[in-house]
């Protein structure tokens, strides 16, 4: 075994943090930074997606125009405290995740072929874990975001001009607890998990596969890796945007006069698809690919730069030191 895989196998590097420990760390700056990169349009996304009043049939720019005017500058990132503080630990278990999911694949099944099915399977599984340990962030910030300073929302069963219901992450978290307890917490997150689980796999599928088709000499490239996770991105966010349309439309129920109280993921789906039309279904999936192409292409980059710069063993290395430790832990003793 080379200094390399063994370094794999023992989980550190020399003297430093653990294995884990750095993918964590890899995963939550790579988080943090694509989603504040892109959240002036995660904005107006879920503004669009809920049906706020204020924002129907202006457009993205008559969009930015509205915020800039009601709340400044400082309104195009609402919500995205939340936002990060849910990212960062998300992105790092997701990572982190796919990353042990794939070792423990790899260790369990030594003759699976190593290619993007396999990371079709850890990144789902991952992505399933990390929207269990952090929805309620996803909650916050989704309520933060639908609040809009000074507008008058007619979505309130009482007329009248609103107020910020919620003051901040705190706050709106202790508020929904106390209204609704533990499940008004985690609503809405069975459609979180029914669409994150090929999402997030068809993501790590796709910039795998992506990857598999450059050359191996600009596989490290910048330009190559935000291209393969452009592609990977589009692709899974577009077969898999119609779940996250219903997840924020149940989010912010009891902040609208919305009929979707009470019912289930795939019966708000068919609902919102007879009452609201089904392009209501893809609404503000124009600026979501203006958004995901940066945010995925940036996340997996900076992920990418991160373990180099923590000196994370390649994964080639570390499928490499699993086996070749398992097999030495498993090969008989020679009698003497």
């Amino acid at each position: 075994m080379d200094a390399r895989a063994r370094e794999a196998a023992e989980g550190t590097s020399g003297p430093g943090l653990p294995l884990a420990v750095r993918e964590l760390l890899a995963g939550g700056v790579a988080g943090g930074v694509a989603k504040t990169a892109v959240a002036p349009l995660e904005r107006v996304k879920i503004l669009f997606q809920t049906r706020r009043a204020e924002f129907r049939g202006s457009g993205l720019i008559g969009s930015f125009r509205t915020i800039y005017r009601t709340e400044g500058l400082l309104g195009f990132y609402r919500g995205n405290g939340a936002s990060v503080a849910r990212i960062v630990p998300y992105a790092a278990l997701h990572y982190m995740a796919y990353e042990e999911y794939r070792r423990w694949i790899i260790l369990g099944f030594p003759n699976v072929e190593q290619g993007p099915v396999l990371d079709l399977v850890a990144g789902s599984i991952a992505g399933g874990t990390a929207v269990i340990c952090t929805y309620p962030l996803d909650l916050v910030r989704t309520k933060l975001a639908y609040q809009v300073k000074g507008a008058v929302n007619v979505g309130f069963r009482e007329s009248k001009p609103s107020e910020q219901v919620y003051k901040g992450i705190m706050d709106c978290v202790k508020t929904i607890y106390r209204q609704n307890g533990l499940k008004g917490i985690y609503r809405g997150m069975a459609p979180s998990l029914y669409g994150i689980f090929p999402y997030s796999g068809l993501k790590f599928y796709f910039y795998e596969k992506m990857k598999s088709h450059v050359p191996e000499e600009h596989r490290k490239d910048i330009i190559a890796k935000l291209g393969c996770g452009s592609v990977a991105g589009l692709l899974g966010q577009t077969i898999t945007y119609p779940l996250d349309v219903v997840r924020r439309q149940m989010q912010v129920q009891a902040l609208s006069s919305s009929s979707l109280v009470g019912r289930g993921t795939f019966e708000s789906l068919v609902m919102i698809a007879k009452q609201q039309g089904w392009r209501q279904l893809f609404s503000g999936l124009s600026i979501n690919y203006l958004k995901v192409v940066p945010s995925v292409a940036i996340g997996f980059t900076v992920y990418d730069s991160m373990k180099v710069w923590l000196k994370v063993p390649s994964r080639e290395d570390t499928a490499v030191a699993v086996l070749t430790d398992e097999r030495s832990n498993t090969a008989p003793i020679p009698s003497s």
